[in-house]
């Protein structure tokens, strides 16, 4: 009910900054592996994805982390909804759908799975969540070691009392943009 003015905002801005959908949607993974869309507001270029495969450079750092520093596929709003996370709001559709909680480990892209190695099925045993511990632990500051080990630390110790923490540490990071991209 919040969040409302910003789908009329937000989707103006983008639309007088490039070309192209409003919403941006990926097959992520979550419960069990069921595959879903999730959705987000468009950050980057229409073509992005056609991009990153063009493109060797690219595409070899997007896979060591699933991330690109400076990525300049970013549009210039684009820029500021990530760093202010305002690129996410529309994953409450996604958690209102039931694919995703507000708190849980981050929704990866199918190929990243293998990443979790030996816990890959402990990984998929939650929902995944609009927010988590490693978005509150430095966001991209930090490794993707790091990243997946803060996942797998919150599904083995997640709790009310764990959530609430990180609902609060969240508004703090979003605040303060520290570790956005």
């Amino acid at each position: 009910m919040f969040t409302w003015p910003l789908f009329i905002i937000i989707p103006v801005l983008i639309k007088c900054d490039s070309s192209g959908p409003v919403f941006f949607l990926q097959k992520r993974l979550g419960l069990k592996g069921k595959v879903f869309r999730a959705v987000k507001f468009r950050s980057m270029v229409a073509k992005a994805e056609d991009m990153l495969k063009s493109e060797q450079e690219l595409m070899e750092e997007y896979l060591k982390c699933y991330k690109i520093a400076e990525d300049p596929r970013v549009t210039k709003i684009g820029y500021y909804l990530r760093k202010s996370s305002l690129d996410e709001i529309p994953q409450i559709f996604n958690i209102l759908k039931g694919d995703m909680s507000l708190v849980g480990p981050r929704p990866i892209v199918i190929v990243e799975l293998e990443k979790y190695g030996r816990h890959r099925d402990e990984f998929l045993s939650v929902k995944p969540g609009l927010t988590g511990l490693w978005q509150v632990s430095g966001r991209n500051e930090l490794s993707y070691e790091e990243r997946v080990a803060l996942d797998i630390k919150y599904i083995r110790e997640r709790s009310v009392w764990m959530d609430i923490m990180i609902l609060f540490k969240t508004v703090y990071a979003v605040i303060s943009a520290r570790g956005a991209c």
